[in-house]
């Protein structure tokens, strides 16, 4: 599951936030919350929050069924 996830976060989400001049990191899975660390940017910016959960998150519960949540990490 963690390879998929890291897959997804390399192909599809990574891209998108580099060229806003951010990035993510995916630092852990535990029981199905995955734990990243958004930077750059994306670490600042008041709409992180909503790229987060309506973005990310989505995404990779609509890819991954294993994964139940996100959490981010500072």
């Amino acid at each position: 599951m963690i390879a998929k996830i890291q897959e997804i976060i390399e192909q599809q989400i990574r891209p998108a936030l580099q060229s806003d001049g951010g990035d993510i990191e995916l630092i852990d899975v535990e029981d199905g919350i995955v734990k990243v660390r958004l930077v750059g940017a994306c670490s600042h910016c008041p709409s992180s929050a909503m790229t987060l959960y309506q973005g990310v998150e989505k995404m990779l519960m609509d890819k991954v069924p294993e994964v139940k949540g996100i959490e981010q990490v500072w």
